[in-house]
C-alpha cells in the first residue's frame, strides 16, 4: 500500500511521475540523457547498470523494469541480465562492462567505496573517463530512483509480461514520454 494517494493503476515510478509531473519532467530528462543519450556504452549496457544497481538495492519495480529494457537491447536477452544479477564476473558481458558494473555496485554501497583499484581495473579493460563518469552517475541516479520508488511504497506488479511490455516501450520511446 503506497504511503501517499497514488493512482492504483500505475506501478512504481510511473505513479510518482503522474502524481508530481513537475518533478517527473527533469527526472525523465535525466534518465533519458543517462540511458539513451550519446555514449560509447550501448543502451543495453547502461540499462544493465541500472538493473544491477536496482537489484542490489532490492527495488523490485526498478530492477525488473530496467532488466526488461536491458534484455530487449542486449544480445542474449534476459539470461544475460540474470547472470549479471547473480555474479557480475560470471556474466556473459565484455570485461569492460564487468569492471564498470563493479564500480556501479561500489557506488551503491557508498560513493567512498569507489576505490582507485576499481577505477584502474575499469581503465585497464578499456573504460574511458566519460564511461567511468557516466557509470558512477547512472549508479547514483538509480540509488535515488530506487529510494524514491520504495520510500513511498509504490506498487510493483508480479507480472513479468508487464515488465517485458514496458521494456519494449521504453526502448522504443525513451524516458521523456512516460
Amino acid at each position: 500500500m503506497p504511503h501517499i494517494a497514488l493512482d492504483e493503476n500505475l506501478p512504481g515510478i510511473t505513479a510518482l511521475f503522474a502524481y508530481r509531473p513537475e518533478t517527473a519532467a527533469p527526472l525523465g530528462q535525466l534518465a533519458e540523457v543517462l540511458l539513451r543519450g550519446p555514449s560509447s556504452l550501448s543502451v543495453g549496457e547502461r540499462e544493465l547498470i541500472g538493473a544491477v544497481v536496482s537489484r542490489g538495492n532490492d527495488c523490485t519495480f526498478c530492477s525488473r523494469s530496467h532488466a526488461a529494457v536491458a534484455a530487449e537491447a542486449l544480445e542474449g536477452g534476459m539470461p544475460v541480465v540474470e547472470a549479471a544479477w547473480e555474479d557480475v564476473d560470471g556474466a556473459p558481458v565484455p570485461a569492460k562492462v564487468k569492471a564498470l558494473l563493479h564500480v556501479a555496485l561500489a557506488v551503491r554501497e557508498s560513493g567512498k567505496s569507489v576505490g582507485e583499484d576499481l577505477i584502474e581495473t575499469a581503465r585497464a579493460e578499456g573504460a574511458t573517463d566519460v564511461e567511468i563518469h557516466d557509470t558512477v552517475l547512472i549508479a547514483a541516479a538509480f540509488c535515488m530512483f530506487n529510494r524514491y520508488v520504495d520510500g513511498l511504497a509504490t506498487l510493483a506488479v508480479d507480472d513479468q509480461d508487464a515488465y517485458r511490455a514496458a521494456g519494449v516501450r521504453l526502448l522504443e520511446h525513451g524516458y521523456t514520454n512516460l
